[in-house]
């Protein structure tokens, strides 16, 4: 019984190793992707990195890179030798990691040969393979009776709306949201923000409603914990993180009108050693509308593949920040703007934040 065992779990390691050796062999080149971890990496792969495997006889390495990708990134370009062929950028760190030279150009012609997507997703250096946005979320039990916030004028309205607020501890959005409240235009927001007076106006517009804003939120978890726990009526968060409050029944709604739109990009580390291959994975994972389906089914951090929206329920697009109802209502973060204005800015917030 024994050795009749033996033979079947040898057979079976056997063949296992053959299964194993053939794997190798048909993997032809490797791809190495440095990406987020956790349930993010774990969507890619069951998405995109198997469809690109499959189709390219290719084997993508995932390697996780989460706050220190830049540091990274630069040490291995610095001494050429650069492991990673794609690499994903926060909005904010695309325009350093270009300016110091860290990334190759990206070839449209491959990547998105028949020029389908939109520009706010083209850059020379990196293009969108995801979005979320920071919005306002209210919580609609607290409202006057008959009465929902539509604005940031209405979050600055604490007669109409009464209670307590709350705002992320940093300058980024909320300068830009001050001044939509204060009248300003979506689409003029950093032309005015770029001048001494238009800063001047979003902080006076801040000095307002700095009274009513007990708690300044460091995280996106304490930003809804603040919510569900009703310490704050109205707060702003991450789009992704409300779904939570809606499954527990916490009775709270985004306001889309004026929120921040924020692009993840993926790009080419300077020096890679697979760039043609390195551009067909940046090409099917912005492209390919039917895999990117199954992921935001996943992870809700939709690109702008055409057609993505075809065949979704109108409910679950609607928590999309990428629909084009929901676009249209939005500004896009302008991470040039803040790479180049961040250190004064960040430094006159720091002391407004102490008066």
């Amino acid at each position: 019984m024994t050795v009749q065992l033996n033979k079947i779990v040898c057979g079976a390691l056997a063949a296992c190793t053959l299964a194993a050796v053939g794997a190798t062999y048909a993997a032809d080149k490797t791809l190495t992707v440095a990406w987020s971890g956790g349930s993010v990496a774990q969507a890619e792969r069951q998405t995109f990195i198997a469809a690109f495997e499959k189709a390219n006889h290719a084997r993508v390495d995932l390697k996780a890179s989460e706050l220190a990708v830049l540091a990274q990134l630069e040490s291995m370009v610095k001494i050429g030798d650069t492991s990673w062929d794609v690499v994903e950028l926060s909005g904010g760190k695309l325009p350093v990691a270009a300016d110091k030279g860290l990334l190759e150009p990206l070839d449209y012609s491959v990547i998105d040969p028949q020029n389908k997507l939109p520009a706010i997703a083209r850059e020379k250096y990196g293009v969108v393979w995801g979005t979320y946005s920071t919005v306002l979320v209210q919580n609609t039990s607290k409202n006057p009776k008959g009465k929902k916030m539509r604005s940031w004028k209405d979050f600055w309205d604490v007669k109409t709306f009464p209670g307590p607020r709350s705002l992320r501890a940093w300058p980024k959005e909320n300068l830009e949201y001050a001044l939509l409240a204060d009248g300003v235009d979506k689409n003029d927001i950093y032309k005015v923000l770029g001048t001494e007076q238009g800063l001047d106006r979003a902080f006076r517009k801040l000095d307002q409603i700095k009274p009513y804003v007990p708690v300044w939120w460091e995280n996106g978890a304490q930003s809804v914990q603040l919510l569900a726990d009703q310490e704050v009526y109205y707060s702003t968060t991450f789009n992704g993180r409300v779904e939570k409050l809606v499954k527990d029944k916490v009775p709270v709604e985004i306001v889309w009108n004026g929120g921040a739109l924020m692009r993840g990009f993926m790009g080419i580390p300077k020096g890679s050693k697979n760039i043609d291959l390195a551009q067909q994975y940046i090409k099917l994972r912005v492209l390919d509308a039917d895999l990117d389906r199954q992921y935001i089914q996943q992870i809700p951090y939709p690109g702008f593949a055409p057609g993505l929206m075809d065949g979704l329920k109108p409910e679950f697009i609607r928590t999309l920040p990428a629909s084009p109802e929901n676009l249209e209502m939005q500004f896009v973060s302008d991470d040039q703007f803040w790479k180049d204005n961040i250190a004064h800015i960040q430094e006159r917030w720091n002391e407004w934040m102490l008066k």
